[in-house]
């Protein structure tokens, strides 16, 4: 097909406005409108977004409810069935998140950096939206609003795939969101449900290079692989968290085993909690016992090395034999691999090896440890003393997050509001010809 022939049906409204490409044309022309608008239209879009929510509440836990049921009778865990479940009070709560949003910073039109030049040419390098922005994921109606409003926010129209399992929900939650974004004077079309249900359609939006500038899978190891190996479109990997907690032969043993638990099973389930505990020998029969007496209070089970599954037979605690298996695997559940490791360096060894490139952690009182192994361990966060449930864009300050990335080109890390624009550069001149 020529580029002509192309173009004509990648435009053609006639032709694509059922379609994922229809879609995400409307949603360039909608971004192309955002962007000249001042912050008090895009907060007036949010907190109209905020209202809707609360308003429509009984349309929005009616939609969930088919969905719910729908899972149950699917057979699908509870704990998935949890995240799924929208109640007045979690929408209450999501609609005081985006009202909180809305006191954040804006980060469109930030100057980055700036100069005179020496010719006389004023140069800014300023922060603009990145344009149309794709969200992939899983089962968490909440993301809906959450993706839409941090997008709005920073300039972004948004196109929303969320699971087949969710679309009912997703599909009330975008009605609310556009019905809002309407009546406050910006274009409906900013935030867009992507339409379909099969698996197709996530592949038409992962063809959509030149109407959607980037995309964000966020969601299990298995979707994130299939986005950032089939799409053609840009994109921001917001990674798998296979955390390590290195506990160093100067550690403190009250604190190591805190900062062990809290990162395990404060709540198993997200991308920043421990899958993996890695104990310096000097301390290991000192610091086994009480680490497998904390852990199985906290309801965790063990996949250990020899020495961890000796030291579980000591202790009456069953440890499960531990294999490769284990040591790349993020369970998002109450499981923790373990092993006793000889040095530093052998834990870095081991992280390096295994490690997703989410968040490691030292526990130490050594600070000439805790330098190496900062400087050592290659991941988008390293703690040093503290629990990795630290790595998250509320912890660090930052409001909130659209995801966590684990790349390292455009963002690295929580992605607050900054994350989701680019920059160009302005330069004035007053009649500047080159020579």
């Amino acid at each position: 097909m020529s580029r002509a022939s192309q173009t004509s049906a990648v435009t053609d409204p006639v032709t694509d406005a059922g379609s994922v490409t229809g879609t995400a044309r409307r949603a360039k022309e909608a971004a192309a409108a955002l962007a000249p608008l001042p912050r008090t239209a895009r907060d007036g879009a949010l907190l109209a977004i905020a209202d809707a929510l609360v308003a429509r509440t009984d349309e929005i836990v009616t939609a969930n409810a088919a969905d719910v049921a729908k899972a149950r009778a699917a057979g699908i865990p509870e704990s998935t069935v949890d995240r799924l479940t929208l109640t007045p009070e979690r929408v209450a709560a999501i609609a005081s998140d985006v009202r909180e949003v809305v006191a954040l910073p804006d980060p469109v039109g930030e100057v980055v950096r700036g100069s005179t030049l020496p010719n006389g040419l004023e140069l800014r390098q300023v922060r603009v939206p990145l344009g149309v922005v794709g969200i992939v994921y899983e089962a968490r109606p909440n993301v809906t609003v959450d993706a839409a409003v941090l997008c709005l926010k920073s300039g972004n129209a948004v196109l929303l795939r969320g699971s087949s399992s969710a679309y009912a929900s997703n599909t009330a939650l975008v009605a609310v969101l556009r019905d809002a974004v309407a009546a406050a004077g910006l274009p409906a079309d900013a935030v867009q449900l992507v339409p379909g249900e099969s698996r197709d359609s996530v592949k038409e939006l992962m063809r959509a290079r030149g109407l959607v500038d980037v995309l964000i899978p966020r969601g299990g190891a298995a979707l994130i692989r299939a986005v950032v190996e089939e799409s053609t479109v840009p994109v921001i990997e917001t990674g798998t968290g296979n955390c390590h907690v290195y506990v160093d032969g100067r550690a403190d043993l009250d604190t190591a085993v805190e900062i062990l638990v809290n990162s395990k099973a404060q709540r198993p389930s997200v991308c920043n909690s421990a899958e993996t505990v890695l104990v310096h020998a000097d301390i290991a029969d000192a610091f086994l016992p009480r680490a497998l007496t904390a852990l199985t209070e906290a309801g965790v089970t063990v996949h250990g090395d020899e020495a961890w599954v000796r030291a579980g037979a000591a202790e009456g605690v069953k440890v499960v034999p531990a294999t490769d298996e284990d040591w790349e695997t993020e369970y998002l559940s109450y499981d923790i691999a373990a092993a006793v490791v000889p040095s530093l360096d052998a834990a870095v060894a081991h992280i390096r090896r295994w490690t997703s490139g989410h968040t490691e952690a030292i526990v130490t009182s050594d600070t000439a440890a805790a330098r190496r192994f900062v400087s050592l361990v290659d991941s988008t966060a390293v703690m040093v003393n503290a629990s990795t449930r630290f790595t998250d864009g509320g912890q660090f300050g930052f409001g909130a997050e659209i995801g966590i990335s684990t790349q390292k080109l455009h963002a690295r890390g929580p992605m607050g509001l900054p994350e989701l624009t680019s920059t160009k550069y302005v330069v004035t001149g007053e009649g500047h010809v080159r020579d």
